[in-house]
């Protein structure tokens, strides 16, 4: 194998990590496998320039990541139809863990049931959870089918779909080396002394502060890299004094181990930079897109790219904007998207897109373009030739 092809290996390995940080034998055989053959090189990547752990054996690989900002809602976990999990549906699916570590090598999902009520049903929890309704049954399946995902649970025979309609049960498999890795901490929670939630969140992912330069330094190269390779745009003026300045000292060298790494391509403006990914596999949401969403979305963001930033356009503004669109263009978009009323969501599906992507964001019932929205914006056509 020669050495442009071995760089290529190990390329597609980080790429398959990034993507999807828990990998396991029977999902993703030949990603694990390849992570594997380069997990000294991977390691020592992850390690000197994110401070990312990698821990990898016969059966799993997981790669330690910490989000940039804990406050950003913009990446819920999503089912199998694509809608995001809300508040209730995670603290299920930290009930069913809570259950899972305590239950048996195998389980069922009826068991699984019996005990997130329990476990809700503790006065100093105050969470309201039945079973009574299709509703919550689809939410305990909506997390029992992430855990399958994850590869926490292996169904052993049955299918969910039963139990949602109170047919049938499901009996699976418990892999308690798989859930052991899903917790990514700075510190063990046991550790923590504090009592709110808000106060032990914070001790969880906060880092050790460096007390030289040097780790200092190598403490912010790993901040800014992890934004690269997490968020859409790393703007600027959402770094501090000190990332910032490291950041245009350092651009050229950061932006650069980047790339070798991982293929992606970086698209620097003076207002900050994004790293593309030319076969458009290392992104969570995808623009532009196909069909009706897709479409909307482009057409809001071009509508917004030539509007100024700073007074931004009212949300009724944008629903009439796209109502309009919906009347133009209705030959070409699903049925429905004319009745009245359906702009809403039709509106609300685009921003959803466009804040996850870092190109806008919305305060106080007014929508704002950020620097990058301006790459949608359309100039006047010009005919050459014939």
């Amino acid at each position: 194998m020669t050495p442009e092809e071995e760089t290529a290996r190990r390329r597609t390995a980080l790429r398959a990590l990034l993507t999807k940080p828990l990998l396991t034998v029977e999902n993703d055989a030949d990603r694990l496998a390849l992570v594997r053959q380069h997990i000294a090189e991977l390691r020592d990547w992850l390690t000197r320039e994110t401070g990312w752990r990698l821990l990898a054996d016969a059966e799993t690989a997981r790669l330690f990541k910490t989000v940039p900002d804990g406050d950003d809602a913009t990446r819920p976990a999503r089912g199998r139809a694509g809608e995001p999990f809300g508040r209730h549906r995670y603290v299920v699916l930290c009930l069913a863990l809570a259950v899972l570590e305590r239950a048996d090598a195998q389980t069922t999902l009826g068991r699984l049931a019996e005990g997130v009520l329990n476990s809700a049903a503790e006065p100093e929890l105050d969470f309201a959870f039945t079973l009574d309704s299709r509703a919550e049954r689809a939410d305990l399946v909506a997390v029992v089918r992430m855990l399958l995902e994850w590869g926490v649970l292996r169904r052993v025979a049955g299918d969910e779909d039963a139990y949602l309609s109170a047919t049938g049960d499901v009996l699976y498999d418990v892999r308690r080396h798989v859930m052991a890795t899903l917790l990514v901490t700075a510190r063990g929670p046991s550790t923590i002394g504090a009592t709110s939630f808000e106060e032990r969140l914070a001790q969880l992912v906060a880092e050790p502060v460096a007390d030289t330069e040097s780790l200092r330094n190598q403490a912010i190269r790993r901040r800014l890299t992890r934004r690269l390779l997490e968020d859409p745009v790393v703007y600027y003026d959402d770094l501090d004094e000190a990332e910032r300045a490291y950041l245009v000292s350092q651009r050229h060298a950061i932006v650069r181990r980047v790339e070798e790494a991982t293929g992606l391509v970086a698209e620097i403006r003076a207002e900050g930079i994004a790293m593309v990914d030319p076969d458009d596999e290392l992104t969570d949401v995808r623009m532009p897109e196909q069909r009706t969403d897709g479409h909307v979305t482009l057409l809001v963001a071009e509508h917004l790219s030539t509007r100024s930033a700073q007074d931004g356009v009212a949300l009724e503004e944008l629903r009439a904007f796209v109502r309009q669109a919906a009347t133009k263009h209705a030959s070409f978009w699903r049925k429905g998207v004319t009745d009245p009323g359906a702009e809403d969501g039709l509106l609300a599906v685009a921003l959803e897109k466009l804040t996850a992507l870092r190109l806008v964001e919305v305060r106080e019932e007014r929508v704002h373009g950020l620097p990058a929205i301006a790459r949608y914006a359309l100039d006047t056509p010009v005919i050459r030739g014939q």
